[in-house]
């Protein structure tokens, strides 16, 4: 894990601001969506992208039955070759 050097505090109601240099070095936008991961001691966020739920493909994913899945999985799932 690489260190930026910046440290934020959180507030009273548990936010923290991620400075506007990393937003836009990851591309990280207005509304965008951010997972929570937890890793040992650590907080991860990453910025959200659904993939499949098979093959965590993030190309070309539609929702099945509620589920994140990729067409190639989708395939392979039904049979049916598009």
């Amino acid at each position: 894990m690489k260190s930026t050097g910046i440290v934020r505090k959180v507030d009273e109601l548990g936010r923290i601001v991620l400075p506007i240099e990393l937003r836009r070095n990851l591309g990280i936008e207005e509304k965008d969506a951010l997972e929570i991961y937890v890793e040992g001691n650590s907080v991860i966020l990453r910025k959200y992208q659904p993939s499949c739920i098979f093959c965590d493909n993030a190309d070309d994913v539609v929702v099945f039955k509620g589920k994140n899945v990729c067409r190639q999985c989708l395939q392979q799932l039904t049979g049916i070759k598009e």
